[in-house]
């Protein structure tokens, strides 16, 4: 039997290529499939589709395109089983993280479906003699990008906004996970979505570059939304500087959450070891810093420590991480650490694994500013512990990144918790929640080097449109 190819959809119509690559299994190791490789001519194939439909789709009565975005909901509720292993075989997800993609997923349908109507203009006063109004139109071709670790979610917002405000999309998704942002294309092809207005391309990481590059050159493309790592979203920023285009950049992150003294340290335990290793620490929310008051430490590193053997009781529980090189990556940063004094509470960078794409969850305590460890986003289940006697220590500590997407406050005292929530150089601040918070109803986006610009809600579908300003002489 031969092995499955995932296509390209390009103009509604499914694309063959020669050139293609394996999508490896990061649980057996093991070929899943193959995927096609982008050339300039699918690039250009694919803008090109974009373009042409982007008038019809502007046009699009916004009843219908809420429609179509409501019945892509019921689809994919429909199709879970199917697309649900699609993630469980491609990124090694275990069940609960599928469920809880796709749960978002269909909820975002329904939320942005529920916003279409939404985007007003405005008819303001204006000079003696003169009426005017400003509108909102669509940017045009938007190019989309987005990860692997979280393909239901983060692949379903890149394009859901821009489609809603009127905007056609090239869709280029990862090429670890294709399959699954291929799945996404397919829901919205079934639900109804005209030929050209999503379009889906992949390529492998040695064409990838080059494949970016003349996707955001090319003059069809009007605005760029990308979710990733921050090394490369400097890249896709200086390139879109370079070809002066807006972009959305939602980046990484080193994300703290802060005990206080006067915490529920039991939902303190729960919550810090959620954010920690929740799909092994490979989220950009990930809690990777807890600064707890110097008080209450020990006792909270009791219940944290006891919290994390009943959630991983174990070695058959070790989560599997995307690649080998990611679990080398927290191993060196532990190692690290320790040699310069840090003391590791839980987990052994030495544990031999039935894969080399295991590690068991990692805390780490003693941790300096001189550690790699304490600056470097780890994205994997370790997470640094640090002491601190002050509010003033506590925010330097947790400000002291050049991250800033989300971060945890526990606490009792709600005052407290909103002098951290205005302190805190992040995107979002949750109080007695963990770092991992994504509401579709709320704006979503970082500040820092963790990115800029919002998804979700109306304000990630007002992103997707600019106005203009008409005057006429009455």
């Amino acid at each position: 039997m031969s092995t499955y190819t995932v296509p390209f959809v390009v103009n509604g119509e499914e694309r063959h290529v020669e050139n293609t690559f394996d999508v490896i299994s990061p649980d057996t190791g093991k070929v899943l499939h193959r995927c096609g490789i982008a050339t300039e001519t699918d690039v250009l194939a694919a803008v090109e589709a974009a373009a042409a439909a982007g008038q019809q789709w502007r046009d699009f009565p916004a009843a219908k395109r809420r429609d179509i975005l409501l019945k892509a909901s019921e689809i994919m509720n429909r199709r879970r089983d199917e697309l649900a292993q699609y993630m469980i075989d491609e990124v090694g997800a275990p069940k609960p993280w599928a469920d809880f993609n796709l749960d978002l997923a269909t909820d975002m349908c329904k939320d942005i479906a529920g916003r279409v109507n939404a985007v007003e203009g405005t008819v303001p006063a204006c000079a003696e003699g003169l009426t005017s109004m400003i509108v909102k139109e669509p940017y045009g071709v938007v190019l989309a990008m987005a990860p692997w670790n979280a393909p239901y979610i983060l692949g379903t917002r890149s394009v859901l906004c821009p489609i809603a405000a009127g905007c056609t999309v090239v869709f280029k998704g990862s090429e670890t996970a294709p399959r699954t942002h291929g799945a996404i294309v397919s829901v919205l092809t079934e639900a109804g979505l005209p030929k050209g207005v999503l379009n889906f391309i992949v390529t492998d990481p040695a064409h990838a570059p080059s494949v970016t590059e003349s996707l955001i050159a090319n003059p069809s493309i009007k605005k760029i939304n990308f979710t990733g790592s921050t090394p490369v979203g400097r890249i896709i920023a200086k390139m879109a500087g370079q070809n002066l285009k807006p972009v959305v950049l939602e980046l990484g992150g080193k994300a703290p959450a802060i005990v206080w003294e006067d915490a529920d340290l039991d939902l303190a335990a729960e919550q810090s070891v959620n954010g920690s290793f929740f799909f092994s620490g490979q989220i950009c929310m990930s809690t990777e810093r807890i600064i707890v008051h110097k008080k209450i430490s020990g006792a909270f590193q009791e219940k944290l420590l006891a919290k994390i053997k009943e959630s991983f009781p174990s070695s058959d529980d070790a989560p599997i991480l995307i690649n080998s090189h990611s679990v080398d990556k927290n191993k060196k940063l532990v190692k690290d650490a320790v040699n310069k004094g840090a003391s590791v509470l839980n987990g052994d960078v030495d544990a031999v694994e039935s894969s080399k794409t295991r590690l068991r969850p990692i805390v780490v305590s003693k941790v300096t500013p001189d550690m790699d460890l304490y600056k470097t986003e780890s994205f994997g289940p370790s997470v640094s512990l640090i002491e601190v006697e002050s509010e003033e220590e506590a925010l330097r500590i947790a400000n002291d990144t050049e991250y800033g997407l989300t971060s945890a406050v526990f606490t009792e005292d709600l005052r407290v918790g909103l002098r951290f929530a205005r302190g805190i150089e992040t995107g979002a601040v949750h109080i007695n929640n963990m770092t991992i918070h994504d509401e579709m109803t709320l704006p979503h986006g970082g500040a820092k080097a963790s990115g800029y610009g919002r998804f979700n809600s109306l304000t990630g579908v007002e992103e997707w449109v600019r106005t203009k300003t008409i005057t006429w002489r009455n």
